[in-house]
């Protein structure tokens, strides 16, 4: 998908089930939600790249299994040249440091126990990256790069708004140098006024110390704006994958069609021409997808192969990835 070289991430045909089982005394394996179903994208070191799609798609699962987190059901996540799929232990916990996660809640992911200090200087314990004077100092430089005074570190998380909670969980994955950071809807719990000062100490920040992002948000126009290409998900698939613009402006799968016609457009003279696409019917349960194609039983333009057969997910252009049996009809 992209030069070796420039590759960060190479996630390839992932998975993540979680069973469902059924009896009191004696379990039984009954099915499975398939959260995640047949993954594959590539992350370009020092670029954003946004996950969008429906509540439920897998969006955070996919965060979390590239994590190893959560135990990948099927397939490979290789992290800059090593498969994590096949660490364990010691090895995993190594490489972690590499790879950090910004949480949804600013309001959850903060032990309302502990100083902003020590939750902090966790990491920098955990993976044994400073002490002492050292390990003070590197809280007060993180204190400082995410825009808090280093007066603060004695404080408890419920003396602080919501966007200085995220701030300091920003400050928390940083804490250890990592090169790629999971942004999970990382503004979706926080004021409008506070959301752009933190994508834009996001932005700030990936140009400093050089980052590389993975933007999982509900929020399109605002992943439009902080990634470099985007990825759309509905039912556990990755159904399009392109150029940030390139998805806005020249769409070629249905549901991606769908999504955009929903985003709010200021001139009135563009909104008044633009069609909305509105799709019927609820999202389909992960534990019993449709057959063929997942988006088959909402898709406005579904035919008998799509009930039928699972389209291949392919490059239809350069660089833009699309699972859609008529996506050159769009072209």
């Amino acid at each position: 998908m992209a030069s070796e070289n420039n590759i960060l991430v190479q996630v390839r045909n992932l998975k993540k089930y979680f069973p469902i089982t059924r009896g009191t005394v004696v379990q039984r394996h009954a099915g499975d939600i398939k959260a995640v179903d047949d993954v594959s994208f590539d992350i370009i070191k020092g670029e954003t790249l946004g996950l969008v799609g429906e509540t439920g798609c897998g969006k955070t699962t996919v965060g979390r299994t590239l994590l190893q987190l959560y135990e990948p059901t099927a397939g490979e996540v290789i992290f800059d040249g090593i498969n994590l799929t096949r660490l364990k232990g010691g090895e995993m916990r190594r490489m972690r440091r590499r790879m950090q996660m910004i949480f949804q809640d600013p309001y959850a992911s903060l032990n309302p126990r502990m100083t902003v200090g020590s939750i902090i200087a966790a990491p920098l314990e955990v993976h044994r990256y400073a002490r002492g004077k050292d390990k003070r100092q590197r809280i007060e430089e993180l204190l400082e790069i995410v825009g808090l005074n280093d007066e603060f570190i004695n404080r408890y998380p419920h003396e602080f708004s919501g966007g200085q909670r995220q701030r300091i969980g920003i400050a928390r994955a940083l804490a250890v140098n990592p090169d790629l950071v999971i942004c999970d809807e990382p503004i979706s719990s926080l004021d409008v006024s506070i959301q752009a000062q933190v994508v834009n100490l996001l932005e700030e920040l990936q140009e400093q110390l050089g980052l590389t992002y993975l933007f999982i948000a509900h929020d399109l126009s605002m992943v439009r704006h902080i990634s470099n290409r985007m990825a759309v998900m509905y039912l556990g698939k990755i159904m399009e994958l392109s150029d940030r613009d390139e998805i806005y402006l020249r769409p070629l799968h249905p549901y991606t069609q769908a999504l955009m016609s929903a985003v709010p457009v200021p001139d009135p003279d563009i909104k008044d021409k633009r069609k909305r696409i509105i799709l019927q019917g609820d999202l389909p349960s992960p534990a019993d997808p449709p057959t063929g194609c997942n988006f088959s039983t909402r898709c406005p333009v579904a035919k008998e192969i799509c009930t039928q057969q699972d389209p291949q997910y392919r490059e239809i252009k350069d660089k833009h990835w699309v699972a859609c049996h008529f996506a050159e009809d769009y072209l």
